[in-house]
């Protein structure tokens, strides 16, 4: 399974991303490609999307605690690790 959130995504690509992905919501997408089709995605994604879209990708591995995060540009939530794993958390509006 690979998610992908992003801040805001070229139209270019993110039509390109409605012909794998689920779009859940707003620049939310959710696919279940097979892995190898995933690490295409990613790549593409990471080759094309300009800083400015704020990427996180999902993405499932065999290995424990099952998933990993990336994230490209400013995402607007923070990544910390807790006793190795990783978390993401919302970063509060500025008043």
């Amino acid at each position: 399974m690979l998610v992908v959130i992003a801040n805001n995504l070229p139209p270019a690509i993110r039509g390109r991303m409605k012909l794998w992905f689920v779009e859940a919501r707003a620049n939310v997408f959710v696919s279940g490609v097979k892995d190898s089709v995933a690490k295409k995605v990613v790549e593409y994604l990471y080759k094309h999307c300009p800083p400015e879209s704020g990427l996180m990708v999902f993405s499932q591995i065999a290995q424990a605690p099952g998933y990993e995060i990336h994230g490209v540009g400013d995402t607007k939530r923070s990544m910390p690790q807790f006793s190795g794993l990783q978390l993401v958390i919302e970063k509060e509006a500025q008043p």
